[in-house]
């Protein structure tokens, strides 16, 4: 018998990590990370003999003037291959509609993360956003197009699928007495002022430092996440978060100092990430966002631009990786009247920021 039932953080985890899209975003934790932080969180599956067959997480951000809330789903939802083509992904869709207009939800963002070469084969697992009536929205909350890196094979192998400078990086920022580690979570505090420090340097928001102690605590414990620092003589130098479920590893936080960037560090502690993350069997390492332009666009302008992820795109392009764009972001309107007043909003923030 089919159920609806909010499953426990461990219920869905489980649940989660079977999947062959597993991702981060999807986990319990990223649910309590973002309720630390002017989020709320729910969790919604189907159980069928005692089995999760479908679900999702979906977050909430509250809208001005008690107008109720955005309703975010990221990555998701899943549907278990066994139960593909069943009656499973006719009932997923009005359980999500059901919790976000629990939630008092105007629209519900939906952002599936599908590559856009692999629709084919992921909509028989998930439904495509026009049978489920949403519309394409130019507001994304994560980046459309990312690289990945094919992490599998040798690490030779793995070199040789990057750029000759980057290898040439790679290789001089073992050579100079930098010590790579695994921070402990007292390490957080020197990650946290590197971030401030990038965040200076190239004009872009970071988060607090309560954010990254937040995240270092839900996810580095239970295996999920790692944090890799790098110091010569003493001198921070560079740092980064990585996190992994199943197959595919995250590069979602990255910082570096202003001192001894001729030493290479911030390519010898992205060294140390991949290897962690194929360490721990992953096949896929995400870089998780770059400007959402075609290459040979990116290709064109990246010298030239560094406003946005463009800055980052220069150090990204050289490590092998393919250019990947995913499906974007869609959204569902509940109240007409709202969306329409949240997207004038949007206007008026963008024309006072050009």
């Amino acid at each position: 018998m089919l159920e609806t039932i909010t499953p426990t953080p461990a219920q869905w985890d489980a649940f989660v990590t079977a999947q062959p899209r597993a991702h981060v975003l999807q986990l319990a934790a990223w649910g309590d990370l973002k309720r630390a932080f002017g989020w709320d969180s729910d969790r919604v599956a189907l159980l069928d003999n005692g089995q999760i067959v479908a679900g999702a997480q979906v977050l909430f951000r509250r809208l001005p003037f008690r107008l109720g809330t955005m309703a975010y789903l990221a990555m998701g939802p899943y549907v278990a291959e066994q139960a593909a083509g069943t009656r499973y992904i006719a009932s997923l869709p009005n359980v999500i509609d059901a919790c976000a207009r629990r939630h008092r939800a105007a629209f519900l963002k939906w952002e599936p993360g599908i590559i856009e070469a692999d629709t084919v084969g992921a909509q028989s697992l998930t439904p495509s956003p026009s049978q489920l009536r949403f519309h394409p929205s130019a507001q994304t909350v994560q980046p459309p197009r990312t690289i990945l890196i094919d992490i599998s094979g040798s690490d030779e192998t793995i070199l040789a699928r990057m750029n000759q400078g980057t290898r040439r990086k790679i290789r001089q920022s073992q050579k100079n007495g930098i010590r790579y580690w695994e921070a402990s979570r007292a390490d957080v505090s020197i990650f946290n002022a590197m971030m401030q420090t990038t965040g200076a340097r190239n004009a872009f928001g970071v988060h607090t430092p309560a954010y990254y102690e937040r995240a270092y605590d839900l996810f580095v414990p239970p295996g999920h996440a790692a944090l890799f620092l790098a110091e010569h003589e003493g001198d921070a130098l560079a740092g980064i978060m990585v996190f992994a479920v199943g197959q595919t590893a995250w590069y979602l936080y990255g910082a570096s100092s202003d001192t001894k960037r001729n030493l290479m560090a911030a390519y010898g502690v992205q060294w140390a990430a991949i290897q962690w993350a194929k360490a721990r069997g992953c096949t896929t390492y995400d870089l998780w966002g770059i400007p959402d332009a075609d290459e040979a666009v990116l290709e064109a302008q990246f010298q030239e631009r560094s406003d946005g992820l463009w800055g980052v795109y220069g150090f990204k392009r050289g490590w092998g990786g393919k250019v990947v764009r995913s499906l974007g972001a869609w959204d569902k309107v509940y109240n007409p009247l709202v969306y329409n007043a949240y997207k004038a909003a949007l206007r008026l923030r963008q024309r006072r920021e050009e």
